[in-house]
């Protein structure tokens, strides 16, 4: 299998700025789709609203597309029908910690075993750009005239406190890198957070390429991703932005934990309807 096994006819307009983060992003993910030997049959790509949320639209495999912020809502519930999928949900920073939030931190919580890669771009790209939750204080944008008054959100720290299965931050722009840690966080079981910071450059003139590759740097290679505290130290220094994988915490899922799974293995969708048992719930409901 090669990357080509995910391509979309030649013909298929890509609706990205040229120059846009999304097009590395969309390269790596079939990457390491390939270099993971998952199969198209075998994945399910599920984005809400926003340039981010096109990610999915550009590969040949099974993709939800839902509303804006619930993303990671649809993704439970197909993982939790099928527990031998791999699922991955793609949402920008506005999606996935605005409108998204609630969805975001509840779903850390359950612990479904999903990959959940965020485009940060730390501005809203598909509405013309207004600031987002991860926007830096005191960025100046046609609906922020006098800059963002609120401080930045901070994802990999919000995850690491909720004790998230797998934590992670990486730059677009080092491809080779961002590559094995997604590869790390597909093959993570449980819910697998990758914070991706990319260019947005149309509306974000601040947080360009070549800011990210001078304000951010990596983990060292003696960092120790099971400490907690260390890893929310690390998620809340000031300065420049820390790379790499900053938590791990192997736990039971929360298909792992359904009762529908405990005696019997197989995805609801094999099994035979019990229209006897349905009937009598129905029944009850009535009375």
């Amino acid at each position: 299998m090669t990357t080509e096994t995910f391509d979309m006819p030649k013909n298929t307009d890509i609706a990205w700025c040229p120059g846009c983060g999304n097009f590395g992003i969309l390269r790596i993910v079939k990457t390491a789709l390939t270099e993971l030997n998952i199969k198209p049959e075998e994945l399910v790509m599920v984005s809400g609203i926003g340039q981010a949320a096109k990610t999915p639209h550009y590969l040949r495999t099974n993709v939800f597309n839902g509303l804006h912020g619930r993303a990671v809502a649809a993704a439970l519930a197909i993982k939790a029908v099928n527990q031998e999928l791999t699922v991955i949900v793609e949402t920008g920073d506005g999606c996935s910690f605005g409108e998204g939030g609630n969805h975001f931190l509840h779903n850390i919580l359950r612990n479904p075993n999903i990959i959940h890669l965020a485009h940060d771009n730390m501005v809203y790209g598909l509405t013309k750009g207004q600031a987002s939750p991860t926007s830096q204080y005191g960025f100046i944008t046609p609906v922020q005239v006098q800059g963002v008054t609120n401080e930045p959100f901070n994802p990999i720290a919000l995850a690491i406190t909720l004790d998230a299965a797998f934590v992670s931050r990486v730059f677009v722009g080092d491809q080779e890198k961002t590559k094995e840690i997604i590869k790390a966080a597909i093959t993570h079981k449980g819910y697998s957070f990758v914070d991706i910071l990319q260019p947005c450059v149309s509306f974000n003139k601040i947080n360009t390429w070549k800011w990210f590759k001078e304000n951010t740097y990596y983990l060292k290679d003696s960092y120790n991703p099971t400490n907690k505290v260390e890893a929310f130290k690390h998620a809340t220094k000031t300065g420049k932005i820390p790379l790499g994988i900053f938590y791990t915490s192997p736990k039971p899922t929360f298909e792992e934990n359904l009762p529908v799974y405990k005696t019997n293995k197989n995805p609801l969708y094999m099994r035979e309807a019990k229209l006897d048992k349905l009937k009598v719930l129905i029944d009850s409901k009535r009375n």
